[in-house]
């Protein structure tokens, strides 16, 4: 277990209502891709909305922009999930059918939180914000140039690690 984990938002609009036809391959899918994430190695947390299994209803950046948050123990956690869940990664070579992120900088944004705590939305659209003006670092950070996490604090003078 590290001091850090991995948090991750990404958004998109979406093409049509989630009830029109053209959506039914996205939505059909949905409840078994979040319970595939929710039991995958490394997964951590996910934002769902008040009532809801997940977070497609939630439009906090706008009433067009679809949200989907994560926290993953590591970037190889959710690279793994991400790109190797045949599930997932079917959804992801077909999203083009169902989103665009027309009018959009950045799409995806990554970052590292202390353990044990939730990300906010406004904390995730400032990293979104951040990517698009100065580009990954590691403060927000892409699947394609990840940043590591953060060193452990060093222990004070004297002080040895715990035995475990």
């Amino acid at each position: 277990m590290t001091d850090y984990h991995l948090a991750q938002l990404n958004v998109a609009y979406p093409r049509a209502p989630l009830d029109d036809p053209s959506m039914a391959g996205f939505v059909g899918e949905l409840e078994l891709i979040n319970a595939r994430a929710d039991a995958a190695p490394g997964f951590v947390w996910r934002l769902i909305g008040e009532g809801s299994d997940d977070a497609t209803m939630l439009r906090p950046f706008g009433p067009d922009l679809m949200v989907n948050m994560s926290v993953w123990e590591s970037v190889e956690a959710l690279r793994e999930f991400t790109y190797r869940d045949g599930t997932h990664l079917e959804q992801l070579r077909r999203r083009r059918e169902w989103f665009s992120r027309e009018g959009l900088g950045s799409h995806l944004v990554l970052w590292w939180i202390p353990a044990g705590t939730i990300p906010t939305v406004e904390e995730a659209w400032e990293r979104l914000a951040l990517l698009d003006k100065a580009g990954p670092g590691p403060e927000a950070f892409t699947l394609r140039e990840p940043h590591p996490a953060p060193a452990a604090a060093p222990l004070p003078a004297g002080q040895r690690p715990p035995r475990g």
